[in-house]
């Protein structure tokens, strides 16, 4: 562009404001510098730490250094860890403690990740902070105050709900809607206070900032070029470098800056502008950036009189800080979250809900896993002494899947918008993991029962265990080589059990067992091929399931179906198949007497794969050709028949003389005993599915149609943590698309009667395309024509097989709001189970001495029970001065200090009963854990005792506050008795008694 001069500009620019904001002060823009670095996205961890990530670090601690008015934030701690571990000398190290300590360099977010807020579980989103946050305040005895989520595709409402649990003061997002963000724009409200959830409300608010149309990339200011990765060209280095900054060109430069930042003016409330300076992957020649910078800084300051503008470098927190003195009145936004993401009328970020299915599953898979490692381990540390495990090397394991649980909630990772190695990366790294906790839960088991001399080779040893902190009543599956077996538990009594073919092995047989564990505890179990018929000794054997088959079926019309059912039911349910077509035909549900016709078949979108023809999907979009067809010709039947559970198996297949399916749904209806605590187990159809491989560009969804009278309305979570309604709008173009949702964890559509609840393992995308229907995208395998994706190799060509498991549940309102929520833990949290070899029986009886069940009342969750390792001290000062202290002698890690987690489960106004606050005396509840010392209430991620966290307040349009730590005072210190409201979190440090 050409240089103007100063006056006109301001003039030109001046008639974008609203009158009042002529008189309003002279604008301050705040440069923030920052550097955007994707923890697995086109490249590997590795390559970036190699390519760019150690410069930017390096470079910057040298600019900073020099020149006292220079600021940068830093965001992802994974990337700042590594090199602070593994790169960083003594200079550096003094370096980066003196700028932290003088508040030039700043910690935003401070979680291993800028993680994803659409398909990431809130307990793991909270995992990811802990540790970054941990680390932080373990090494500068720093908290984050800010957050800076600018690149997730979407903003869920849970997110500054656990930002202000955290201790955080604003929050920072990006990529909302377009129209809504424009619309924010024209009416200055792009800032404004949020209560993210309905039961806290006022009490964890946050003020947030939306980024405006530039979002957090500041183009035309970057002078370092691009990162060149191996197999780069060269001249890739020069496409975003700009020319170095001289007198004759500084005007375009600063006029520019002028320019930009006088427009966003408009947009906002107060005369302070945030301006952004960095984007992605730059700053890896800091030196350089500034030096640039500077020169236009100067430039524009000496004309601030002219101008009624200034420019700084800044921090997030000295914008803020900024923003909060001016004591503006902050309009109020409620739990509505800013979900799904659409950049334009085309382009409805919702793809990514369900691409990389696998990943989705196994990242899940691996949260739980760690979930239960936890607690075993923190079980057995307490419960000394420890005769064979190191608990040193106990804590490495967990923290080595701590780290790679976190770094999956990473936005390019968990949800499949990264290139195929980038996932092996995740996929390696997750794995890696999860065996080395496998190795600490065998090590633990060994321990604590040793290995014993069985007179019978050739079976196997099972010890299960419950990570939940209730008496939990289910089925557990093994796979056994042998149909005629003999199951004992620990006091040698035959334990009811069923054995049926392997429905995916044919030379394996699935073993149900049905098992009812106390909280935190474990059942043992004795499997062995039973003896032959003359040496039986009458003791009864698992009974062997009968299967019956049903020839395949055609698809046919729906005038041609429903005249000849067979019913499958428990005491919850009567499942009616329909013989004609070989699918689900309806439920009735025997606690409300209310029969609901349902039926499920899989579909699938078709999509377009040519740019030029018009918009494709792809990892990130959503773009139909049309409404979905359906996916097969023929299905065939099964039904297992057996007295602990009857499983239905429908196989889909493609064409007719397809010899194996595409698809297939797994449904299992269980029985329990009378007198057992079998209600979840009764109250629910368990299903599981194989979907794939897919032909080329497919979405493949499982549709299930009723006669519920719903009005096109979903309801489904944010993260796990709260519903949210999704009436079916209208739109212009792509209403398919845009009416498609996240589902973490539960879904569910409703009439006047009934509700059908959808519960899932991991995350999927779902959406309500037509009255009474719910629908869930399984898996995607795309392919396009898209230049930059195929330049970059960011194509979802996945041809995987997939099993993800969804649970149903039907009933009342009243009777699915009480089992949901603890039926969608049960679903996370199965038990694990730990196969030995029968040579390696623990003696009978062994194993109940050692164990004492933890059990919380049925309305509050144990979210954590976990030995996080720090080194650090819980009293901030005595933190503080020792680390002036000389640091080469490091305090070991504390092992009688427990984190501990509590979650009320149910919203205010959820239900008369289950909404009513609970009162738990932690010493008595965690008595079986050892002798509580003392309890520390602590902040979310643990580095604040929450008596001493202050808070910003924010001035209000709408002053109501509801229930919440404003209404109420804080608990007294050192409490061990706790009150928890409904859908509050609450955490806690427990000190244990030495032994």
């Amino acid at each position: 562009m050409e240089p103007r001069g100063w006056l006109p500009l301001l003039l030109q620019l001046g008639l974008m404001w609203p009158l009042e904001a002529l008189s309003e002060p002279q604008l301050r823009v705040f440069v923030v510098p920052h550097s955007h670095m994707d923890v697995g996205w086109l490249h590997t961890v590795q390559e970036s730490m190699q390519v760019y990530v150690t410069d930017v670090y390096n470079s910057v601690v040298e600019a900073l250094t020099l020149e006292k008015k220079r600021r940068f934030i830093v965001v992802e701690q994974e990337y700042f860890r590594l090199w602070w571990d593994g790169v960083t000398s003594d200079t550096q190290k003094g370096q980066v403690r003196q700028l932290v300590a003088e508040g030039r360099l700043e910690f935003v977010l401070g979680g291993q990740v800028m993680h994803d807020e659409a398909v990431t579980h809130f307990d793991d989103q909270i995992l990811q902070l802990t540790e970054g946050h941990g680390f932080l305040y373990e090494t500068f005895g720093v908290r984050p105050q800010f957050s800076w989520q600018v690149d997730p595709f979407g903003a869920s409402s849970t997110t500054p709900t656990l930002f202000a649990l955290a201790g955080f003061n604003a929050h920072v997002i990006s990529r909302i809607d377009y129209n809504l963000k424009e619309a924010m724009q024209d009416t200055r409200e792009l800032q404004f206070v949020w209560r993210g959830s309905r039961s806290l409300s006022a009490q964890q608010e946050i003020f947030t900032h939306v980024l405006d149309q530039f979002s957090y990339c500041s183009e035309g200011f970057n002078w370092d070029g691009e990162a060149i990765f191996p197999g780069t060209s060269p001249n890739d280095m020069y496409l975003q470098m700009q020319i170095p900054v001289t007198k004759d060109n500084i005007q375009i430069f600063t006029s520019f800056l002028v320019r930009n930042a006088l427009t966003r003016a408009t947009w906002f409330r107060t005369p302070h502008v945030l301006w952004p300076w960095g984007c992605d992957r730059q700053f890896f020649n800091a030196s350089l950036q500034f030096a640039n910078m500077d020169i236009i800084m100067e430039y524009i300051n000496s004309e601030e009189s002219e101008l009624s503008l200034s420019v700084e470098y800044a921090t997030l927190g000295d914008y803020f800080r900024a923003v909060h003195s001016d004591q503006v009145s902050w309009q109020v936004r409620d739990h509505r979250d800013f979900l799904p993401y659409s950049s334009d009328m085309h382009h409805a970020w919702t793809g990514f809900y369900a691409s990389r299915s696998g990943l989705k599953g196994l990242a899940r898979r691996a949260s739980s896993l760690l979930y239960a490692g936890e607690s075993m381990f923190t079980r057995y540390v307490l419960l000394a002494p420890h005769r064979f495990l190191n608990p040193a090397w106990g804590l490495q394991q967990l923290q080595q899947l701590r780290w790679a649980v976190s770094e999956v909630q990473h936005h390019d990772a968990i949800t499949g918008t990264h290139v195929p190695r980038v996932g092996d990366m995740f996929v390696e790294h997750l794995s890696t993991g999860m065996e080395g906790v496998h190795k600490l839960m065998a090590s633990i088991i060994q321990d604590r029962s040793p290995a014993h001399s069985g007179p019978e080779p050739g079976g196997h040893f099972a010890v299960v265990y419950n990570p939940l902190a209730w008496t939990v009543t289910t089925i557990i599956t093994l796979t056994v080589g042998f149909p005629n077996v003999s199951i004992t538990d620990e006091s040698g009594h035959p334990v009811l059990a069923q054995v049926q073919p392997s429905k995916e092995m044919p030379s394996a047989y699935d073993l149900h067992v049905l098992t009812t564990i106390p909280g935190l505890s474990y059942r043992h179990y004795s499997i062995q091929p039973s003896r032959s018929s003359q040496e039986k000794t009458g003791e009864p054997e698992p009974f062997v399931a009968k299967t019956m088959q049903f020839g395949g079926r055609l698809r046919r019309s729906a005038r041609q179906v429903g005249g000849s059912l067979v019913p499958v039911n428990n005491d919850c349910y009567i499942v009616f198949l329909d013989l004609d077509t070989n699918l689900m035909h309806s439920i009735w549900e025997r606690q409300s007497n209310r029969k609901v016709y349902m039926t499920q078949q899989f579909m699938e979108y078709h999509t377009n794969s040519d740019v030029r023809k018009g918009p494709v999907s792809d990892n990130y979009v959503f773009t139909p050709s049309g409404a979905a067809e359906p996916a097969w010709e023929a299905v065939r039947m099964e039904i297992v028949e057996g007295p602990l559970v009857t499983e239905i198996r429908q196989y889909f297949h493609r064409k007719v003389n397809d010899s194996e399916p595409t698809f297939a749904i797994y449904s299992r209806l269980a029985r329990s005993p009378q007198g057992s605590d079998g209600e979840l187990l009764c109250h629910r159809i368990e299903q599981e599915y194989r979907v794939g491989p897919l032909e080329l560009n497919r979405e493949a969804i499982l549709r299930t149609s009723t006669k519920l009278n719903t009005g096109r309305v979903l309801y489904s979570d944010n993260n796990g943590y709260q519903m949210q309604r999704r009436p079916y709008r209208d739109y212009k173009s792509n209403t398919i698309a845009r009416n498609y949702y996240p589902m973490v964890q539960s879904a569910f559509i409703q009439s006047r009667h009934s509700r059908l609840v959808l519960l899932s393992e991991q995350a999927h995308g779902v959406s309500s395309q037509g009255n009474g229907q719910v629908e869930v995208m399984l898996h995607r395998r795309l392919w396009n024509n898209d230049e930059w994706a195929l330049h970059d190799g960011l194509t979802l060509n996945d041809s995987s097989v997939v099993h993800p498991v969804l649970w149903l549940l039907l009933g009342s309102r009243a009777l699915t709001s009480g089992l949901r929520q603890r039926s969608r833990l049960a679903l996370q949290h199965r038990p694990v189970v730990m196969l030995r070899q029968l040579s390696e029986i623990v003696p009978r009886g062994s194993g109940s001495r050692w164990q004492e069940a933890v059990t919380l009342p049925s309305r509050v969750h144990l979210q954590i029970l976990s030995i996080p390792g720090w080194k650090y001290s819980s009293n901030h000062t005595e933190h503080l001065r020792t680390l002036q202290k000389d640091r080469k002698h490091e305090p070991k890690a504390d092992l009688r200090r427990v984190l501990l987690r509590l979650q009320h489960l149910y919203e205010v106004d959820q239900d008369p009963v289950l909404s009513r606050p609970v009162t738990v005396n932690l010493r008595s509840v965690l008595g079986g854990l050892g002798s509580v010392v003392s309890v520390e209430e602590r902040s979310l991620t643990g580095t604040w005792d929450v008596n001493e966290m202050r808070r910003w307040t924010w001035s209000t349009r709408d002053p109501h506050h509801h229930r919440g730590n404003s209404s109420r005072p804080l608990p007294p210190p050192g409490g061990r008795t706790v009150t928890i409201y409904p859908k509050e979190i609450r955490t806690f440090f427990i000190h244990f008694q030495e032994h």
